[in-house]
């Protein structure tokens, strides 16, 4: 018997039919609406003392910034992200307000969750979200020059998937997930 294929089918369909697609269909278009709601989702994320330490740069085939955060993108994500309906560049705020603290430990975490809540939104709306690193990042920063404080970590593209994956999805085991951090247990 094979127990993490069992507890699979104990997952919300949400989450265990979400995949990162390799390829977008340019034709599907992510409207006004639907980008509200996902970064309502993403709003809504937990984040340390309530902080909310992310931001958004959202941008679409056609509109002006597209261009310009495109242009940075690695060779191997230049071939299937500028089709996605969307791309967000994601933005994390280590700097801590009213404290000594000159970084926040907890953005980058903070940010994921965020992107993680945007991600299961626009899965419950027949989209994909593939996130990737695959881009130059000084360079797209020095393009966008948010303000102090501000770090530009990930993108993520949103859209109508032209392919449905891999048919066979691998995942390391449970057990591994809890004993790889230990040689001989904790």
């Amino acid at each position: 018997m094979n127990v993490d294929h069992d507890l699979r089918l104990g997952l919300h369909p949400l989450l265990a039919d979400r995949f990162s697609p390799s390829a977008f269909d340019p034709a599907g278009v992510v409207g006004d609406e639907t980008l509200a709601l996902l970064l309502e989702a993403a709003r809504w994320a937990p984040s340390a003392g309530n902080s909310q330490p992310w931001a958004f740069l959202p941008v679409r085939p056609g509109e002006p910034d597209h261009a310009r955060v495109t242009r940075f993108l690695a060779p191997s994500s230049a071939r299937w992200a500028p089709a996605a309906g969307l791309l967000i560049v994601n933005l994390a705020r280590r700097h801590v307000d009213d404290t000594d603290l000159v970084y926040s430990e907890f953005a980058d975490y903070d940010l994921g969750q965020a992107v993680a809540h945007l991600t299961v939104q626009a899965q419950a709306m027949s989209l994909t979200c593939h996130q990737f690193r695959a881009f130059d990042k000084d360079g797209l920063t020095a393009e966008l020059r948010p303000n102090p404080g501000w770090t530009v970590l990930t993108m993520t593209a949103v859209g109508v998937p032209a392919d449905r994956g891999q048919p066979v999805r691998r995942r390391r085991s449970v057990a591994e997930l809890r004993s790889a951090p230990w040689s001989d247990g904790p």
